[in-house]
């Protein structure tokens, strides 16, 4: 059991993120994440289990809600399971929370407020597997120019982030280091110089927690833990087969060369194509090219 509670789990994010007593360090981690950008005062959580619209509404659920003091809504997520259709599963997140805002009757005027969605992942993408940050917005293909702001997706490939403590050179890989290595980390690094680094170190020690939120923490710990064990196994399974498939691909190739060159001495001993078609299974045309 590490010190600090280990951030890809659903309770270990919700502690650092997800609630009042977190928000100094969600505020400071949006700031760093959208610097030059937004500058983002206060935040108010919202509900993360939006209310049905309709009978069979699959409305998500949240990791994290929030809205700004601007009226923007961040949703931030951890996803710890490989999902093939996960890109778009973020743009059908996005899309949903800037449905929501629709207001019945004539009078609306489509008055949209931004809606950034932000997933950390513990996978990559297929395309961006060298990438720590992917940006998505809506872009005029033409001219590259931003056709509106009011989407944006943000996805934070976690294991594409390798840098050591050192070479860590500015606040957000500091977050991102912290993030990655904070279940093995004997104390926070830079608490000393930070104070959101030292009040992360605060609420986040397992020690610290409660006898209910321990056992919620231990629980939740099990179920990442269950979650790496079979993405491992699965991948593990993938390998061997195409381990399997390369020997089985490298027999048959090696018996094809085999039958190609007895074909070639029969050829040249003179038997008939019919006949050396039979010996060595070649096909006609085969033959025929050699």
């Amino acid at each position: 059991m590490g010190k600090f509670v280990n951030p890809f789990t659903d309770v270990g994010f919700k502690i650092i993120f997800g609630q009042e007593f977190s928000k100094p360090q969600l505020l400071d981690f949006l700031n760093t994440l959208l610097e030059n950008e937004r500058n983002i005062t206060d935040l108010t959580f919202l509900d993360k289990e939006q209310m049905a619209i309709y009978d069979g509404d699959r409305s998500p659920i949240y990791d994290i809600l929030c809205e700004t003091d601007g009226g923007e809504k961040i949703i931030v997520e951890m996803q710890n399971r490989e999902h093939p259709n996960f890109k778009e599963r973020m743009l059908y997140y996005a899309s949903e929370a800037i449905t929501r805002q629709g207001e019945m009757g004539s009078l609306w005027t489509y008055d949209i407020k931004a809606v950034y969605m932000i997933a950390f992942t513990n996978f990559t993408l297929n395309g961006f597997e060298k990438r720590l940050r992917i940006d998505v917005g809506l872009t005029d293909l033409q001219q590259g120019k931003v056709f509106t702001d009011k989407m944006r997706m943000i996805c934070l490939q976690m294991p594409c982030f390798t840098k050591e403590r050192e070479e860590c050179d500015n606040h957000f890989e500091r977050w991102i280091y912290i993030l990655k290595n904070m279940e093995i980390l004997e104390r926070m690094p830079w608490a000393a110089q930070n104070a959101v680094f030292q009040r992360l170190a605060d609420i986040a020690e397992v020690s610290k927690l409660n006898k209910e939120e321990r056992l919620e923490y231990d629980h939740a710990l099990k179920r990442y833990r269950d979650t790496l064990n079979a993405m491992t196994g699965a991948e593990l399974k993938g390998i061997e087969k195409g381990r399997a498939e390369g020997r089985a691909e490298g027999r048959a190739e090696g018996e094809k060369n085999k039958a190609i060159e007895v074909a070639r001495n029969l050829k040249a001993m003179g038997l008939s194509a019919d006949d050396i078609v039979k010996v060595t299974g070649l096909t006609a045309e085969e033959l025929k090219a050699l």
